[in-house]
């Protein structure tokens, strides 16, 4: 698949795993789109949705800096979050998008600036363009409203639904770059409330069942309490069965690089655990590439006695390689 063909490549999803994604693939001769969740509603992105009735930024911004080609400056600038003050708590660059929407009156047009300031290696695809929430049901029927108590970590009953609050229209142009896809990449990301909401839409699924690009899914490292607590690598993909058919992806990227004990234990003193790989015999026909996918950076990066959380993430180098060659050159 190269060649003198332009190959178009759409990652699906939102948050920290689509920027691991986005920032290591950019380096490489690809089309690249990102469709990204609209239905934060929580922190900066929440706050700003509720005061003045914009959009949430909060998955674009992360997008756009991730594909970002221009000074680093504005690539810091962009994540810069504000630690006290009238402003504590809200990141510059969802101000600046929110700014932008409100002075253009026009969501699309704030991104298309804001790429063009950042001087994007690619496109940023809001999956709809008008508000809604997205709604979970758990098994013993008590209803989440709004992403920002789906996301919230606490020991609860199981996920049974998810769907939206109010049937909103599908960004036009989100399932066009489905359609004219020749890979799709999905995760890593929290499943509930960073990937799923993307497929909230009848059109979207249908594309993606539709669609004969190369579907790569990126299995998490770590489950998220509240969603997927305890869950194997089985889980997930049965989840995504029910959502995209008995077939969703082609290629699995599994880590196999072991997580350091001191920072595992981290994990569960919050209740949370690895995703344990049980795909052996399991795969149904997907190609299930194992292989050190994880960011060595994570070692080395405790804040005091503190060793933040956020730390555990997959290497955007180490998979944009793995995609290009093993996937996208077969080699």
């Amino acid at each position: 698949m190269t060649g003198n063909k332009t190959i178009k490549t759409v990652v699906i999803g939102g948050g920290t795993g689509t920027f691991v994604v986005l920032s290591g693939l950019k380096k490489y001769p690809l089309a690249l789109t990102a469709i990204v969740t609209m239905m934060d509603s929580g922190g900066s992105t929440g706050r700003l949705r509720d005061q003045y009735g914009v959009l949430p930024p909060g998955d674009v911004r992360q997008a756009l800096v991730a594909l970002s080609g221009s000074d680093k400056i504005w690539r810091e600038l962009f994540l810069y979050r504000f630690e006290n003050g009238d402003f504590e708590g809200h990141n510059f660059g969802n101000i600046f998008l929110s700014a932008l929407e409100k002075t253009t009156g026009n969501f699309e047009e704030a991104i298309e600036l804001a790429e063009k300031i950042l001087q994007t290696k690619g496109k940023v695809v809001p999956v709809t363009l008008k508000k809604t929430n997205i709604v979970a049901r758990l098994e013993d029927n008590t209803l989440l409203k709004t992403e920002a108590l789906i996301d919230k970590q606490e020991k609860r009953s199981r996920i049974t639904d998810l769907y939206l609050e109010k049937n909103v229209p599908v960004n036009r142009q989100a399932t066009k770059a489905i359609q004219q896809a020749d890979i799709i990449v999905i995760g890593p990301g929290d499943l509930y409330t960073s990937i799923l909401p993307n497929f909230m839409f009848n059109s979207i699924v249908q594309a993606y069942k539709k669609s004969r690009a190369k579907k790569v899914f990126i299995l998490n490292l770590m489950n998220k309490l509240g969603q997927t607590d305890d869950f194997r690598a089985s889980q997930y993909i049965n989840i995504y069965k029910s959502f995209l058919g008995d077939r969703p992806f082609d290629h699995i990227l599994v880590n196999t690089t072991k997580i350091p004990e001191r920072v595992m234990e981290k994990y569960q003193q919050s209740g949370e655990n690895e995703v344990v790989d049980d795909l052996d015999g399991q795969a149904n026909g997907f190609s299930v590439h194992r292989g050190d996918f994880l960011g060595q950076s994570l070692f080395a990066k405790p804040a005091g006695d503190k060793l933040q959380r956020s730390l555990i993430r997959h290497d955007d180098a180490k998979l944009a390689d793995y995609i290009w060659h093993k996937i996208v050159l077969h080699k």
